[in-house]
């Protein structure tokens, strides 16, 4: 039932936010192909005062995925680190963790934290964790995902990116990527950066040294500006990404219906969906996302975070043309 007196912060979409994640604790996932050197900048990170308060969830099969250094067991169970932080390897399902956690640091029983890194196996392909976020509401109530982060070895990447389709897609999903080992391999870094350039148009590259990254790395992008709203190129395995945007403010059934059809059609084929999105009768963006079938509610912001008020949100798919999306747009819009 609508309130008789609605609030002015509500919008169409509910309560108008600050920002996008609210109040809710953010999520880093870090990835990156085996050897890259994942841990290595992990530890670093949990050894800075940034990285104080932080829950790191191995979601590992098989061998533990941190050293030893870093990870005193091999089973389900939770693990106390220097720093206020805490590990939790896992080798179930990562959404009973998470619910785990959440409960345990509600009773007391482990540490509160204020940030979650998910550190991934060196072979797994980063989409079933963004689904995670995106299919279960209870988990999207507590937990907001912030950054994907890939680590990418100065030394091997090039011949790794060639070969194995799951680094590809790993470069092609990050929101930051970060260059390893240059210290040992750093001539080859350049050809790394302009291949993963290609692969991943606009996101924002570093490159580590010795271990060290600047803990800003592990953090969200200043102004929520990622990667993902400029991103446009042409992949290998069929994958491209494109960006839909558009100067005049669309009407909110137009996008729904257009993606409804999308998903029901080729859900699979939609490995990420993000982006801000102008809708007739808000004040704010909209950020929208989807990963495959499944979308988290929409969000309307209470204002744009630059002076671009254009929508602007990027599709990476795998063949599903720019072409097909738009004209599936322009479709709906002449029928709706």
């Amino acid at each position: 039932m609508n309130e008789v007196f609605p609030s002015p912060a509500a919008g169409k979409f509910g309560r108008r936010q600050k920002r996008e994640r609210g109040p809710k604790l953010p999520v880093t996932v870090i990835t990156g192909f085996l050897g890259a050197g994942k841990t290595t900048l992990l530890k670093r990170f949990l050894e800075s005062p940034e990285g104080a308060g932080t829950a790191v969830v191995v979601n590992e099969y098989g061998a533990a995925g941190i050293d030893d250094a870093l990870v005193r067991g091999s089973a389900d169970e939770t693990v106390l680190l220097g720093n206020g932080c805490l590990c939790c390897i896992t080798r179930t399902d990562l959404q009973e963790t998470l619910r785990r956690m959440t409960i345990e640091r509600e009773r007391g029983e482990i540490p509160n934290f204020r940030r979650i890194v998910i550190e991934t196996s060196g072979m797994a392909d980063p989409s079933p964790i963004l689904q995670t976020f995106a299919t279960d509401r209870a988990l999207g109530e507590v937990f907001h995902l912030d950054v994907v982060l890939t680590v990418v070895d100065a030394a091997t990447g090039l011949a790794t990116l060639k070969w194995s389709s799951e680094a590809r897609k790993q470069a092609i999903l990050a929101d930051r990527l970060v260059i390893s080992k240059t210290d040992i391999a750093g001539e080859q870094a350049a050809a790394l950066a302009a291949e993963l350039r290609k692969l991943n148009a606009n996101a924002d590259i570093t490159q580590a040294a010795n271990g060290a990254l600047a803990p800003e790395s592990f953090t969200d992008l200043a102004g929520d500006q990622r990667n993902a709203f400029v991103a446009e190129t042409v992949h290998s395995d069929g994958i491209v990404s494109f960006v839909m945007s558009n100067d005049k403010p669309m009407p909110w059934p137009v996008f729904s219906r257009a993606m409804e059809t999308l998903v029901t059609m080729r859900g699979s084929d939609l490995l990420r969906v993000k982006g801000f999105l102008s809708v007739e009768g808000c004040k704010g963006p909209v950020v929208v996302q989807f990963v495959q079938h499944l979308a988290p509610p929409p969000v309307e912001l209470e204002r744009w975070p630059d002076g671009n008020k254009q929508s602007r949100v990027v599709f990476i798919t795998r063949n599903i043309s720019e072409k097909q999306v738009k004209d599936l747009f322009a479709t709906v819009r002449a029928l709706v």
